[in-house]
């Protein structure tokens, strides 16, 4: 189905919408706003009927895949079903219907909400205090380097460097560069973990921080993270728990636990709220006690049966964000996490290992699996067994698509040659483990008969297989009308 461009569909006169008939003096714009803030000329905007916008944006949804049509088994990203009662909470009038520059005590209920999910993060994480002002985990990481910085520069002391491991997520170096960290990388053991003897060998007193996931982007777990632990914490550098794999873990082991001063979480993927096409997300950031004070302002406090916004925070890092995070995202993870309870979310973490032990028990004999017979809740397998064929991680990929899967993340982590990783979680039945585990069996039997065929692929989707070196070299950004 060729769908046409919503200006292309556009005439003069076309209208989606009327308005009623204006109650007050008309002005001017130039009356009422700066000379600066006014256009020169009038946007170039579609002029559609509302049939029109209608029918083409359902169209449009129609090509995409979401998580409510397919399966996304996307390693790292942690894909899984939101629960629709959770939209539900947080579309209620009460909370839909709040404006941020309301009086406290206008707003005693989402402060109770803030306050309350706070103590659960706290709970789950082994943490003392949290924000939940950075609207994802990137910004959560950059809110992290910017506490550690802070917590040296309190005790006079200015450390250049922040270790991460090679099998890190790209935002973790890339979130220590953006706050003037030198990142040096250590390589992970044959084994796929941090070799604590390579962690000790780079340490001194001129490293600010080691930034480590748990399970680690290969799907491990680090069993020996309170070794690494002690050494960081030998020089005084903290430890910064990246919390994307915290799915694994949630209600069976806390991070604080293991030694971490700093903590981001993904409450957009562990906490079961959808982050689709870029947004919304938020990465709250919890702290041991030592680092409270360094936390964004305002924090919310209770006095009694009151809840406050606590700006008297001398030593904070300041405001990451315009008024208290993505309180809607908050909402619906805090409906989460009061429906499953401490036991539910130990029973979820559960079910996603399982879930992805038993794809890899599937799959270890098709593709090659580097890192042995288990993993935690995602693993990485490799094409490589299949570049004999011409065929690489990316024809499989695009092959899924004709099988109505969304293709697993590939090529990551860059530490295994053509990597598929893959994490089905724990809302995927048997049953569709075993239809996306066939398909892929499928593929590299294909791959191996017929592997042109593969080089073809998608025939099924909307858009054929696009040039992705020229879309990032050569970006459309804007249209503009022939």
């Amino acid at each position: 189905m060729s769908e046409p461009l919503i200006f292309e569909q556009s005439r003069p006169g076309r209208m989606a919408a009327s308005l009623p008939k204006l109650d007050v003096p008309e002005k001017p714009l130039s009356e009422i706003l700066p000379q600066k803030f006014l256009r020169k000329n009038p946007p170039h905007l579609p002029e559609v009927s509302e049939v029109q916008l209608v029918r083409h944006f359902t169209r449009l949804s129609q090509r995409n895949f979401c998580v409510d049509t397919h399966f996304y088994p996307l390693g790292s990203c942690t894909m899984k079903y939101n629960p629709k009662v959770n939209e539900k909470v947080a579309s209620l009038d009460g909370f839909a219907h709040l404006h941020p520059y309301q009086p406290e005590e206008d707003a005693q209920g989402i402060l109770q909400l803030m306050w309350e999910m706070e103590q659960c993060l706290r709970e789950i994480c082994g943490m003392s205090r949290f924000s939940l002002q950075p609207s994802a985990g990137a910004h959560g990481e950059l809110l992290g380097m910017m506490l550690v910085r802070a917590y040296h520069q309190s005790k006079k002391r200015s450390p250049t460097r922040v270790i991460v491991p090679d099998t890190s997520h790209g935002t973790n170096p890339a979130s220590a560069a953006l706050s003037g960290f030198k990142v040096e990388v250590v390589s992970s053991r044959a084994d796929g973990v941090i070799d604590p003897d390579s962690l000790a060998a780079a340490m001194n007193d001129d490293v600010a921080a080691v930034m480590t996931t748990n399970p680690n982007t290969l799907g491990l777990l680090e069993k020996e993270i309170r070794t690494i632990a002690d050494i960081a914490h030998e020089h005084d550098a903290l430890m910064y728990y990246d919390g994307a794999n915290l799915n694994a873990l949630m209600g069976i082991c806390k991070p604080g636990e293991m030694g971490f001063d700093i903590v981001h979480l993904n409450l957009h993927k562990t906490f079961s709220t959808p982050h689709g096409g870029g947004g919304p997300g938020a990465g709250p950031v919890g702290v041991r006690e030592n680092l409270a004070p360094f936390l964004p302002v305002p924090l919310v406090e209770k006095d009694g049966e009151r809840y406050r916004l606590n700006y008297d925070l001398p030593r904070s890092v300041g405001k990451v964000r315009s008024f208290y995070g993505n309180i809607s995202v908050v909402i619906k993870a805090y409906a989460y996490i009061l429906a499953l309870g401490s036991k539910g979310l130990a029973r979820a973490s559960r079910a996603a290992v399982i879930n992805a032990n038993y794809l890899l028990s599937r799959l270890k004999a098709t593709f090659s699996a580097p890192y042995g017979e288990r993993c935690m809740h995602e693993f990485v397998l490799s094409a490589s067994n299949l570049k004999e064929h011409g065929i690489r991680a990316l024809d499989i990929a695009k092959a899924l698509i004709d099988k109505g899967f969304h293709p697993p993340t590939v090529y990551f982590p860059l530490t295994v040659p053509e990597a598929m990783m893959i994490e089905p979680t724990e809302t995927e039945t048997r049953e569709t483990l075993d239809e996306f585990a066939a398909a892929l069996v499928e593929i590299a039997q294909e791959a191996r008969a017929n592997p042109e065929s593969l080089h073809q692929s998608p025939r099924r989707a909307f858009s054929r297989r696009l040039d992705e070196v020229k879309a990032a070299r050569e970006p459309r950004l804007r249209w503009k009308p022939e």
